[in-house]
């Protein structure tokens, strides 16, 4: 069964940490491009992290540079999510995707049309 699952996700205080885990079954994540995405209620998926798979480049937005980091362990087909400072509008569903590049070094989280394997999401709510 071809799936990725999340786990990390929870309530949080503002100013607070989460490390949001996603684990590839029934296929590799090795030299593929990897992201992670959001959507809170009544707004769109947006991007909020990418990493490539060669030479671990990775981007964010404005919104969380500096905040969020992406990463990820090939030998546990696992990619990772930490996520510190954390802000009310952080409040959301995570999803993890693959994308479709593989053997790129450079990744794009502009567009979710670019990935297509995705996770259940997980729940991340950020409330004092």
């Amino acid at each position: 069964q071809l799936q990725l699952v999340e786990s990390g996700g929870g309530l949080v205080q503002p100013g607070g940490s989460l490390r949001l885990s996603c684990a590839a079954s029934g296929f590799t994540l090795d030299y593929y491009t990897i992201g992670w995405f959001r959507q809170a209620p009544g707004k769109e998926r947006e991007g909020v992290s990418c990493i490539s798979g060669v030479g671990g480049t990775t981007n964010y937005p404005d919104s969380v540079k500096g905040r969020f980091t992406i990463s990820r362990d090939n030998a546990k087909n696992t990619m990772y999510l930490q996520m510190n400072s954390l802000k009310p509008e952080d409040t959301a569903v995570y999803y993890c995707a693959r994308s479709r590049d593989r053997f790129r070094s450079f990744c794009d989280y502009s567009s979710s049309r670019l990935y297509d394997y995705w996770g259940q999401g997980t729940q991340v709510t950020v409330s004092s």
